[in-house]
């Protein structure tokens, strides 16, 4: 492709109608499938997956994040719910921190990271809520943008207070049990309720005792579940839980674990939560403080022993982890503790989000396969979402594509990195060449720095782009510019690492499939070699001007990947859309071309 500053700017994209395409028989009023490609581990109530992990006895972790301070922050977090995302955490929760406009739009708000987390990045997600500094009104509007935003799971709290002491708020609650009251009179029983308990009581009560009492008030009025403050002995943890369910609490228990990785970081939070920190661990701490890497270690060791106990006992279902915004020492205790289970097998060759309204979604078109949480984001007003087979997408209820963008999809590359990665003045057309080539080939370029984005694709190239990474790089050296591609694929078993996708036992399929901006010149002698081979390519071109060339029939989906699984019906989760393509370049600003072959 070629940037339109160039030239005309044509866009293409190509894919072959052949090999199983249903290109030439399906029609605008197709069926939906019957049999969506999700499981119900992702459709089902927090509360449910739970119960069923709990029958199995198939022991899980989650993670909890606080919202950063900076946009910067942010963004950085939002890549760590990918990377974390991929070792299967149950749930993740994001603290409330009223100081901080939790309930906002702000890029560093709870409730944005929240939402981020649960639309985008396709994990379950709880938001904390607290009633310090709170009229019930305000929390009301804030549980009602949390439904609105698709997030169902709530983790009720009191909260600490702002100064030293707690402050009543005229017309607020002041204990959790009358959140989760309000929460369940207000909504009855949309959010899944998680509430906190203290394993050493909570610090403010007048005893353990006391303390057991109202958590036992705080379950029966409605709470789902139990998460605990962090602690330092399992027997700790196993004390706590065998009292509780003296009293009749009967919920799933989840032990916070802190897994210790510096020394300042220790004594803040021990400071914040009113903790002591047990001798032995103080003995071991202390000659080693100015060495981080030996008390993240140790941090590590602790963990995993504590851990191993509390999985034995058979009263730990799984483990809550403090990560505090850190991966390094958290996926190595879980990965010691046998948890982190990163499977490379993907429900659906896409992202998939985890928002209630987006459930049915099970085909997307190909065009944003490099931008997953641009397409989700721009769709997000949609009445209804295609199922199954896509149809006509010009119907009404698809819905128009906004064109706005969240901070997280711009690039995470700085300015400055992105002007070395790709000059800082172009003198001739080579000059974008050699910037889509390096970026294919991850060389570095001629002032040494390696290309590791394009302005459409932001992150490292996928493990399947290797497969066409020689292809790829002579024609981009040839002024074909691509910034989406796929190989073609042709019964590889659903569970292979690089193009699986879907349930175990089954077979998938693609098309090989090119995007690319190119010259009018190129296009003209494309067009030539492109008669000879059809039907069985089919390509669509658009030039800057919005002159289009296809010979696809009648604006009709083309599927360029499907996949065939036991006792379901050929799911094809993405396709080739005449509609969505014209929308793809106007809405990029730029004019691709589309192959398929």
């Amino acid at each position: 492709m070629v940037n339109q500053r160039l030239d005309t700017g044509w866009q293409a994209c190509k894919s072959d109608s052949s090999g199983g395409s249903n290109s030439g028989e399906s029609s605008k009023e197709s069926s939906r499938c019957s049999t969506p490609v999700l499981d119900a581990d992702r459709t089902d109530r927090l509360r449910d997956k739970m119960r069923r992990r709990i029958e199995s006895g198939d022991r899980w972790f989650s993670l909890e994040f606080f919202p950063p301070r900076t946009a910067g922050g942010a963004v950085n977090l939002i890549a760590r719910f990918d990377r974390m995302g991929s070792g299967g955490p149950l749930f993740i929760d994001i603290t409330w921190h009223p100081a901080g406009d939790p309930g906002s739009d702000k890029e560093t708000s709870s409730m944005m990271i929240a939402s981020t987390a649960i639309n985008y990045c396709g994990l379950e997600s709880i938001l904390h809520l607290t009633c310090c500094n709170q009229t019930k009104e305000k929390i009301t509007a804030h549980l009602n943008k949390a439904k609105r935003l698709g997030l169902k799971n709530i983790m009720a709290l009191r909260g600490d207070p702002i100064g030293a002491d707690w402050e009543e708020e005229e017309g607020g609650f002041n204990y959790a049990t009358d959140l989760v009251k309000h929460i369940r009179h207000e909504f009855d029983d949309y959010f899944d309720i998680c509430v906190a308990g203290y394993p050493t009581g909570h610090p403010e009560a007048e005893s353990y005792e006391e303390d057991l009492k109202h958590l036992k008030e705080k379950v029966d009025a409605g709470a789902h579940f139990i998460v605990t403050q962090l602690f330092f002995r399992a027997e700790t943890f196993l004390k706590f839980v065998k009292d509780c369910r003296a009293i009749g609490i009967t919920c799933p228990i989840l032990p916070g674990i802190f897994p210790i990785q510096g020394y300042h970081s220790l004594r803040q939070l021990v400071k914040l939560s009113k903790l002591e920190v047990p001798e032995e661990i103080m003995q071991v701490i202390e000659p080693i403080k100015d060495n981080d890497d030996a008390i993240r270690n140790y941090g590590i060791h602790h963990a995993v022993e504590m851990c191993k106990v509390l999985l034995a006992s058979g009263d730990v279902p799984g483990l809550h982890i403090y990560t505090l915004n850190r991966e390094v020492a958290t996926i190595e205790v879980l990965r010691q503790l046998g948890l982190w289970a990163e499977d490379p097998r993907r429900p659906l060759p896409w992202a998939v989000s985890a928002h209630p309204k987006r459930k049915v979604e099970d085909v997307r078109p190909i065009f944003w396969a490099s931008r997953p949480k641009s397409y989700i984001y721009r769709t997000q007003d949609w009445d209804d979402f295609p199922n199954g087979r896509w149809g006509n997408s010009s119907s009404p209820a698809f819905g128009e594509l906004t064109d706005y963008y969240l901070f997280y999809l711009k690039s995470k590359s700085p300015k400055e990195a992105l002007l070395k990665m790709w000059g800082e003045e172009l003198t001739r057309e080579e000059s974008v060449y050699e910037v889509f080539t390096n970026y294919i080939t991850s060389q570095v370029n001629q002032s040494g720095h390696k290309v590791r984005c394009l302005p459409w694709n932001d992150d490292p190239l996928a493990p399947e782009t290797n497969m066409l990474k020689e292809k790829l790089e002579k024609v981009n050296r040839r002024g074909v510019l691509t910034i989406n591609s796929q190989p073609n694929i042709n019964g590889k078993p659903s569970s292979d690492p690089i193009v699986g996708w879907g349930p175990p036992g089954g077979y998938v399929f693609q098309k090989a499939y090119l995007e690319f901006f190119t010259s009018s010149e190129n296009v003209s002698a494309l067009l030539k070699v492109l008669k000879k081979y059809e039907p069985r390519v089919n390509y669509h071109i658009v030039n800057v001007q919005g002159k289009n060339i296809t010979n696809a029939h009648d604006m009709q989906p083309n599927a360029v990947t499907w996949g065939i699984f036991p006792g379901r019906e050929i799911i094809q989760p993405t396709v080739v859309d005449p509609v969505s393509f014209m929308y793809w370049k106007f809405f990029n600003g730029q004019y691709p071309h589309r192959i398929t072959t």
